[in-house]
């Protein structure tokens, strides 16, 4: 069994402190994993709350080089010096959000890339017997406008620092961060990995515009969705409580997972 805990996310139904940003604790037979790590202690605070000892991960994964996904590397380094990182090696350039005259650093602490424990990939790799990352190129098929605001020291960000993880376990997972490339384009992409539960934010509204893509986008995306009719879905974070409710109203697949939730899958 794989049980999945959200240690932060955006929204708190329960005794946790919610934090825009995400972090997962993922168990499964072999694995203790964190997927993402948020931008500050919050999540320490809410692993204690729930008697998660940080000291037992082996396994880090950050989705993408954001602050609210990745901000805390340097201080859940000082807590556990055996755990591997898995990240991108573009994830620690420079990126920024921009939003009429203003230009705000939201990326990782660079002074991290060369530290032992962090291991850079470039692409798609197997870093497990039961744990792929993978990438997707191709972010053409309904593009989310949520994105403008997001850029590198080369123009607007076209996401390659981004990576997706599916765990293969009793069933197979397929979890995203912030799915800036598209939950179409991702879903395409793992296609061949045949996951049968779908975990992941679908970057849908602007946290600085606060703005939801237009209702034709959201139907398009759905419509897409739908055709995996055997996928349960949970989503969070950047997708936005406009665009869940949109969907939830929808697809009785589709499920919010809140800071503080589980989920059990076997």
């Amino acid at each position: 069994m794989m049980k999945i805990t959200a240690l932060l996310e955006n929204i708190s139904e329960c005794e946790l402190k919610a934090k825009h940003g995400l972090s997962l604790y993922i168990e499964t037979k072999n694995r203790r994993i964190l997927f993402d790590l948020g931008s500050d202690r919050t999540f320490f605070e809410n692993a204690k709350t729930r008697g998660i000892d940080l000291t037992t991960i082996d396994t880090v994964i950050i989705s993408h080089g954001h602050m609210d996904h990745g901000g805390a590397l340097k201080h859940f380094l000082e807590i556990n010096s055996t755990a591997k990182i898995y990240i991108q090696r573009k994830a620690f350039e420079a990126h920024y959000s921009k939003a009429l005259f203003l230009k705000v650093n939201v990326g990782i602490d660079n002074k991290l890339i060369n530290h032992p424990q962090v291991v850079l990939l470039d692409g798609d790799s197997q870093i497990h017997e039961e744990l792929w990352l993978f990438t997707v190129e191709s972010t053409d098929k309904y593009y989310s406008a949520a994105n403008d605001t997001l850029y590198t020291e080369n123009g607007r960000d076209n996401f390659s620092h981004e990576q997706n993880l599916i765990i293969k376990d009793d069933k197979t997972v397929l979890i995203t961060g912030c799915g800036h490339t598209g939950i179409v384009n991702i879903l395409e992409k793992a296609k061949s990995y045949h996951p049968e539960v779908c975990i992941g934010g679908y970057h849908l509204y602007n946290p600085i515009t606060k703005k939801t893509v237009s209702e034709e986008l959201l139907k398009e995306i759905m419509e897409e969705l739908q055709k995996y009719n055997q996928m349960q879905y949970y989503t969070y974070h950047c997708t936005g409580q406009e665009a869940f409710m949109f969907f939830s109203k929808h697809m009785s697949n589709m499920h919010y997972l809140s800071c503080g939730k589980s989920i059990e899958i076997d």
